[in-house]
């Protein structure tokens, strides 16, 4: 890492953040658990109120009209992933467009959707994360999978309790509950990479309250020196008031301090396996705060409240050196890298979000049958200030601005779902998600940009579960999801481009289930896209909607266990069709298939599992894939590249084991065969992570 990233000013404020220490909240958390009676005489059983998208049953998973993919605390500590985003490779029906290990900017795609703009409900502990669903981009924050236990996904009819971006589903981080204790871990790898984790916890001795925290700090000079520095701190307690209400509360505090860029090697330099940083002065700096109150309220045997307020803040700083004009490119030992000149541009973001959601859950014996019922309304106030800083290298951090422009939306949302049980074994579950949402656009630079815009969505969705005997379940279902329009989308120049939301409506079928050490689920779907954001062909508009695409593809889940200790895990996702479905223009036609779509994405483990040890050798294929809509065989060298990125497959080797009940050595070795790949392209072409080694441990006292 340079000296540049020692201490770096925000222009706005002059603040000053040093990110070789750590933070205020490291203090925050070490100070307020110093006073806890961490060696209390018995275990808290107090379970902190959050909500779930499916829940943590199999009762739970068979009342889904719909796919649902989980990833357990298990399968983390067995796969040791270094970014949530590595956890999500081995989930059904996901793409990542690898740019990175660590994953600081979010690339995920689900059932053929663009992994680089998803359309899919990014949750932790039931709370939005991306920076902006209304406003701005939805990309540039990653929950660190270090405070994670687990991770739900959920598709099919009963993605309308949520909302929006949900046509790829929803996906829910689920953060650690605090335990008593203290607990220490760290790992060390290959590019220098150094990582500490100590979680902390404590409770009443009578085990109505309980509070804890998880620090984590790591640095890494990176794959081809794509260096970063980043602590993540989450405090997280609660507490029990009388026998039917529990209280909780959470508040993280994330910085990351990453050299890198949206730019890209060249082909020769690619080809001659050059593992430089094509952009070795461009920083995205990254903070965010972010704070929940959940409270839960058992109002009696039959009704449930769940009620979240949630708030954050996160500021977004991308420095990234201009080319030299006339001649982006040189030619330095023979291979072509960029020009850089000595003008910097700042694209600073900073976000704010304040929110509730609240959900009523009530069992009732209505039309002479079972009734679940959840209804559900959630607020939701989003901002974006939108800032360009233009610099020089003797002054990198700070100059001019030129762009300051503020967007902001105020959106309301109300939802019903009734789950009827007909029959012992057929259930019916309709639902209505109703989303109104006004987008403003203020330009301070610009007034001409100022402007609003408003639209009212209505969801339904419809689906069913048929219990055919205890080891198979049929489901399926139809559905209708959205995305809204960006503001910069919705309002151009100060005229509302009067656009509907993109919409997609969903249609899923499968089966799933299990006997003895057998477990399978295969889920058919097919997502009609449409009313997607396109230029106006016509008028005083610059916007219209009016692209379409179809998506229709296969899940498939299979694992089994063996009582010698041996397992397996598999799943295939195949794609046939993911296509666009009227000429866009430019080169992007009917029937030509979506960017980073690969027809077939498969993963397979092999473990082994007895007393102590546990490990398992994972192997990972994704198949062909386009990295422009005009599908271009070849490298298209202008603006965000395109081209044909040829399939690769990688295989993992992790395991675990526990010396004592105190004490767990791990280790792993990331892409074992060293495979070199094409990950992405944006600037130039992202080169997958080399082979990597890592070993840690991790002791309880």
């Amino acid at each position: 890492m340079s000296a540049s990233s020692d201490l770096w000013r925000r222009p706005e404020t002059g603040a000053l953040y040093p990110l070789r220490t750590l933070n205020y909240a490291v203090a925050a958390a070490l100070g307020a658990l110093i006073l806890l009676p961490v060696t209390a005489s018995a275990e808290s059983t107090l379970l902190l109120p959050r909500i779930e998208v499916v829940g943590s049953s199999e009762q739970d998973k068979a009342r889904q009209p719909g796919a649902v993919g989980s990833v357990t605390e298990e399968d983390l500590e067995l796969w040791q992933p270094l970014s949530t985003e590595d956890a999500l490779r081995r989930v059904p029906g996901v793409h990542i467009k690898r740019e990175e290990e660590s994953a600081v900017v979010a690339n995920i795609g689900i059932r053929g959707l663009s992994a680089s703009d998803y359309k899919t409900l990014i949750l932790e502990d039931g709370v939005p994360v991306a920076p902006g669903l209304f406003v701005g981009n939805g990309r540039y924050y990653n929950p660190r999978i270090q405070r994670m236990e687990g991770v739900e996904v959920l598709k099919g009819p009963a993605s309308v309790r949520y909302g929006p971006n949900t046509i790829g589903g929803v996906i829910n981080y689920q953060t650690r509950t605090p335990e008593d204790g203290v607990v220490v871990s760290g790992r060390v790898g290959s590019h220098n990479l150094r990582e500490s984790t100590v979680e902390l916890g404590g409770s009443a001795p009578s085990g109505d309250a309980r509070i804890g925290a998880v620090v984590t700090w790591a640095e890494s000079d990176g794959f081809m020196d794509k260096g970063y520095e980043m602590s993540d701190v989450m405090i997280k307690g609660g507490m029990a008031v009388g026998e039917d209400q529990w209280f909780g509360f959470k508040f993280s505090d994330y910085r990351n301090d990453a050299n890198i860029s949206y730019r890209g090697l060249f082909p020769d330099a690619y080809e001659a396996g050059a593992k430089f940083n094509p952009a070795p002065d461009d920083y995205f700096l990254t903070e965010r705060q972010a704070f929940d109150i959940n409270h839960e309220w058992q109002i009696n045997d039959a009704a449930r409240l769940n009620t979240v307020l949630y708030w954050s803040q996160m500021h977004r700083d991308y420095w990234r050196y201009g080319l030299v004009g006339g001649s982006p490119t040189t030619v330095v030992n023979g291979l072509t890298q960029w020009n850089y000149s000595d003008n910097v541009t700042g694209n600073n973001r900073s976000f704010e979000r304040v929110g509730v959601d609240t959900r009523l859950r009530v069992d009732h014996e209505s039309f002479g049958m079972r009734n679940e019922t959840e209804i559900g309304l959630r607020y939701m106030d989003e901002s974006m200030l939108d800032t360009r800083v233009q610099a020089t290298r003797d002054q990198p951090r700070h100059g001019p601005v030129d762009r300051n422009e503020s967007q902001t939306a105020q959106s309301v949302a109300v939802f019903a779902e009734n789950r009827f049980q007909v029959t012992e074994r057929l259930a019916i579950t309709p639902g209505l998600r109703v989303e109104s949402y006004e987008q403003r656009r203020d330009d301070q630079v610009n007034n001409a940009n100022d402007g609003k815009s408003t639209n009212t969505e209505l969801l339904p969705g419809l689906g069913a579960t048929y219990q055919l005997n205890p080891q198979v379940q049929f489901y399926g279902g139809i559905y209708r999801a959205f995305a809204p329009p960006l503001n910069n989308q919705s309002i151009v120049t100060g005229v509302d481009q009067r656009l509907d939301a993109e919409e997609s409506v969903n249609v899923e079928v499968g089966l799933r289930g299990g006997q003895g050490r057998l477990r399978y689920e295969l889920t058919a779907f097919q997502m009609d896209f449409s009313n997607q954001v396109t230029p106006a062909v016509s008028g005083d508009l610059a916007n219209a909607n009016a692209g379409s695409t179809l998506h229709r593809g296969l899940e498939a889940m299979l694992g089994y266990d063996w009582d010698n200790g041996l397992f397996v895990d598999a799943n295939l996702t195949y794609i046939p069709t993911a296509e666009y479905q009227e000429d866009r223009g430019s080169g992007i036609n009917k029937g030509n298939r979506l960017p980073y779509a690969p027809e077939v994405v498969a993963n397979v483990s092999v473990g082994y599992s007895s007393g102590p040890l546990k490990t398992a050798l994972s192997a990972n294929y994704v198949g062909e894939q386009y990295g422009n809509g005009q599908n271009s065989e070849d490298f298209v060298q202008t603006g965000i590249w395109g081209g044909r990125i040829p399939s690769y497959h990688t295989f993992d080797l992790t395991g675990i084991y526990d010396l004592s009940p105190r004490l767990s050595v791990f280790g792993a070795v990331k892409n074992l065969t060293d495979e070199r790949y094409i990950g992405g392209l944006r600037q130039g072409i992202y080169v997958g992570p080399e082979r990597g080694v890592e070993a840690g441990a991790r002791y309880r006292f």
